[in-house]
């Protein structure tokens, strides 16, 4: 039974949100300053082009002009922590392979979208996306602490970025106007790229428009774990029900600082939950999401998607086959205890909303095709899987 609405309060006066200083923009200075906090030194520190890498010593300076030519296309920031996860002795890192550029990524493969999950259909108000009935996606920023090289978003990432003083009125008028929206999903970009009083001041503008829950979504305590301190968490707590979703895709990024600052998160009485992409090359392996989902768990971490990978611009060689997908899933079955089981997902392109890969919404027609129905509208997609394409070529 659905829950009632809670009712809509008018909005309370506030003083106005100002657009975060980002450490990341090209005009950042090129050392950081002493008063700066220390994830934001780290960033600073980090690579944003090729000849950072080449300096670094993880790439080679004939592999550079290859290199640049996708950050031209696709940016690039790697905070100086993430870049020293990467073995350097190990050309299929998965660190490596998450963070850095690749010459793939200009390789187009069929099916790719620039906006593959269909936000922009639904999008409202600027900084919303309003989907499903009951919970909108609002972004307060399009800046990551690192730009993953499959990211979904990742031509939006590319856009001008948001200017949330100017949007947020707007955004909180709409959700003011339509009180079935009960939840809120911060997402971005990385919602905790603003600095803590401009986040406290989002959350609690969200909350004065009668937002029930919040959810926010984040790759800080994978990329940038010391931005989580008991401060930042404190804040977060003050506005529970507040959920936060990581998004941890292998054990190696599992370090003590990654579990101090996840620690810090579930001290404070938050509820943690991760989300993972199957992705070829990093963790498409039952036994590394073994691995995975047991270290999120004993961080008390709850493993609550994993995600077939989308058909974003840049990406074909992450992608597998939802045969595959199934496989690896349906082994992990049986070998985990189902508090580190998470939902095998996919969302269907264009918008449809995202379904469970081994559910009545998702049917093989023929090898490699699938039909997908939405679970909104009930509107049928016809899905061909390319990632089957690119496993029956590479089998």
């Amino acid at each position: 039974m659905a829950l009632p609405a809670s009712p809509r309060r008018a909005p309370r006066e506030h003083r106005p949100l100002s657009d975060a200083a980002l450490p990341l923009l090209p005009e950042a200075p090129a050392r950081p300053s002493a008063e700066a906090e220390p994830w934001a030194r780290s960033l600073v520190r980090g690579a944003r082009d090729v000849a950072a890498l080449v300096a670094r010593g993880l790439v080679d300076p004939a592999d550079a002009p290859a290199l640049t030519a996708v950050v031209e296309r696709y940016q690039m920031l790697v905070s100086d922590y993430y870049l020293g996860l990467i073995d350097r002795d190990d050309p299929h890192c998965p660190i490596r392979k998450q963070a850095l550029p690749d010459p793939a990524e200009l390789r187009p493969a069929p099916g790719e979208r620039p906006d593959p999950i269909g936000d922009g259909p639904h999008g409202q108000a600027d900084i919303l996306v309003h989907r499903y009935p009951d919970r909108a996606l609002l972004f307060p920023t399009l800046r990551c602490p690192m730009f993953c090289r499959y990211c979904f978003r990742k031509v939006a990432l590319n856009d001008s970025p948001i200017r949330l003083r100017r949007a947020l009125d707007g955004a909180l008028a709409y959700l003011a106007a339509h009180p079935a929206i009960r939840e809120v999903i911060l997402s971005g970009g990385d919602p905790l790229m603003l600095p803590d009083d401009r986040l406290d001041d989002l959350l609690g503008r969200l909350r004065s428009v009668g937002v029930r829950r919040i959810r926010i979504h984040t790759r800080f305590p994978v990329t940038l774990p010391m931005r989580v301190d008991r401060a930042l968490a404190r804040r977060l707590a003050a506005h529970r029900p507040l959920y936060v979703v990581t998004h941890f895709n292998h054990p190696r990024e599992l370090t003590p600082q990654s579990r101090a600052a996840l620690g810090q998160l579930v001290d404070a009485g938050l509820t943690v939950l991760n989300q993972a992409v199957l992705l070829r090359g990093v963790n498409a392996d039952a036994g590394v999401l073994a691995a995975l989902f047991e270290g999120l768990l004993d961080a008390q971490v709850r493993p609550y998607y994993l995600h077939h990978p989308d058909l974003t611009v840049g990406t074909g060689h992450f992608r597998i086959s939802l045969d595959e997908g199934l496989a690896i899933s349906g082994a992990l079955r049986g070998r985990l205890t189902g508090l580190a089981w998470p939902t095998y997902v996919i969302d269907i392109p264009g918008g449809g909303g995202k379904v469970p890969v081994d559910s009545r919404w998702v049917r093989p027609l023929a090898p490699g095709v699938w039909r997908l129905e939405s679970p909104i509208d009930g509107a049928v997609t016809r899905y061909v899987d390319p990632g089957y394409c690119a496993s029956t070529v590479s089998s």
